[in-house]
């Protein structure tokens, strides 16, 4: 039995979700998007207020541009930095809305496997159309697609406090004074939690740099406000990033904030610490490291220290994922931050995504699984890559459209303990170089080890 007759189901009405039905449909194909919020971009909507590293010009798919251009929709000024808020209202609401009823809300999907098998039976595996199974108002009900392209993201599973991957001990019982998320200080509700308070923030990627700009903000105008910024690392090293050298000026210029934000005096920075205990002292938290540091009691605690990708409704179909990372195998060796200090990751698609299970993908954030740096045209290209895919178009799919903006930042080597303290200049010795990679290629040699890409289904 072939499966060209089903559609196929895009999990997730995020950015890439929606571009993978963008290109899915330019393609003549017909997709379906589930999204379990009531609208489009509810993951971006919740931070809404921070603004993203990267320029509209770069926030905006190409098939999706021309799949609204009849629509009438105005592209925004390309050289401007949207919020969250903005380019959920502006770009993907509309580019939802023009799917024109191929996106369901209110539709979670709870399992994915191939029709009338579990993932033990090798039999039919290439024939037979996958089963979704979604959770919706009304009931529960299968629907059986030609392929899935999981584009769910990793929003939704934060890593804990934890310093072992696990949440510390007392990390639940104090959930009421621990966020996840960004803070919105400019809500009056969360700034008045917060003003006037000692918060220990934890993490040291862009998020919790965004949330030292913050704080620091609010405690020019809030005395008594202050922050313990907690730092797994021996020392803050290259945490601040490329400044000037970063081709995402943005992304640069956040770094350079984060950085006079700690020299402004509102934030204390405490290197070396590995969370093991959460324990409360009166209306307060004390944190507890594993070299049994104890902190200054604490008002609130702010865990920003990356997510992880939820694999359970996965767990009836074939993967191939890192171990480590739990990203595609193919692609965890150019993103692992165990291993690369700088440099780009190249445009990739899905000769680095496919999996053994056929006609599923893991795109988007989520096919980073734990690697904790993303663009949004990563993404774009991933799809563009798999709708080709899909479509049964191998020299479409194998081809690179992409060209990435060089990240400017070395990273240090993804370890917690210091790097050689002795080290001067960019993370090479030498000042970090912008890297361009051309259309249409990718490293010399470069070759999926499965071969080719061959159509996925009979």
């Amino acid at each position: 039995m072939g499966t060209s007759g089903f559609p196929v189901v895009v999990v997730g009405a995020g950015p890439v979700g929606l571009a993978a039905a963008a290109h899915l449909t330019g393609r003549g194909l017909d997709a379906l998007v589930l999204e379990a919020g009531a609208r489009a971009g509810v993951h971006v909507r919740e931070w809404h207020a921070v603004r993203l590293f990267s320029r509209w010009a770069e926030v905006v798919d190409p098939a999706a541009e021309k799949l609204l251009a009849p629509t009438g929709w105005r592209h925004p000024d390309p050289d401007s930095y949207p919020t969250g808020q903005e380019w959920a209202e502006r770009y993907l609401q509309p580019l939802a809305d023009a799917l024109d009823g191929r996106v369901r809300y209110g539709a979670r999907v709870v399992g994915v496997a191939r029709r009338g098998r579990d993932r033990v039976v090798d039999a039919g595996r290439d024939t037979e159309p996958l089963t979704v199974h979604v959770e919706t108002a009304t009931g529960e009900e299968r629907i059986a697609t030609r392929a899935v392209v999981d584009a769910s993201g990793t929003w939704a599973s934060p890593n804990p406090l934890g310093a072992d991957g696990l949440p510390a001990i007392g990390e639940k019982a104090a959930r009421d004074r621990i966020a996840y998320r960004v803070p919105d200080l400019a809500e009056p509700a969360t700034r008045a939690r917060y003003a006037g308070k000692r918060v220990a923030v934890a993490g040291s990627g862009h998020s919790a740099l965004t949330a030292l700009v913050a704080f620091a903000d609010l405690a020019r105008e809030a005395p008594g406000t202050h922050v313990d910024w907690l730092v797994r690392r021996g020392r803050v090293g290259d945490t601040f990033g490329g400044g000037d050298a970063d081709q995402l000026p943005a992304r640069g210029a956040l770094g350079t904030r984060a950085a006079a934000a700690v020299e402004a005096g509102h934030i204390s920075t405490v290197t070396g610490f590995r969370t093991a205990v959460v324990e409360p002292v009166g209306e307060r938290l004390v944190l507890e490291s594993l070299d049994g540091r104890r902190l200054r009691p604490v008002d609130e605690v702010v865990v920003l220290t990356g997510f992880r990708p939820d694999l359970s409704w996965l767990s009836e179909v074939r993967l191939d994922l890192d171990p480590t990372l739990q990203a595609a195998r193919e692609l965890a060796p150019l993103i692992d931050p165990n291993v690369h200090s700088c440099g780009t990751v190249y445009p990739h698609g899905a000769c680095e995504l496919t999996q053994p299970e056929p006609g599923v993908f893991l795109v988007g954030m989520k096919s980073y699984g734990r690697a904790p740096t993303f663009l949004a045209m990563t993404g774009y290209e991933q799809v563009r890559s798999v709708a080709a895919a899909i479509d049964g178009d191998p020299e479409a799919a194998e081809r690179v459209e992409l060209v990435l903006p060089e990240t400017g930042v070395c990273g240090g080597a993804g370890v917690s303990d210091d790097p050689d303290p002795s080290a001067e200049g960019g993370c090479c010795g030498a000042p970090a170089e912008p890297v361009g990679i051309s259309l249409g290629s990718r490293p010399a040699g470069h070759r999926h080890p499965r071969g080719p890409l061959a159509p996925l289904h009979r």
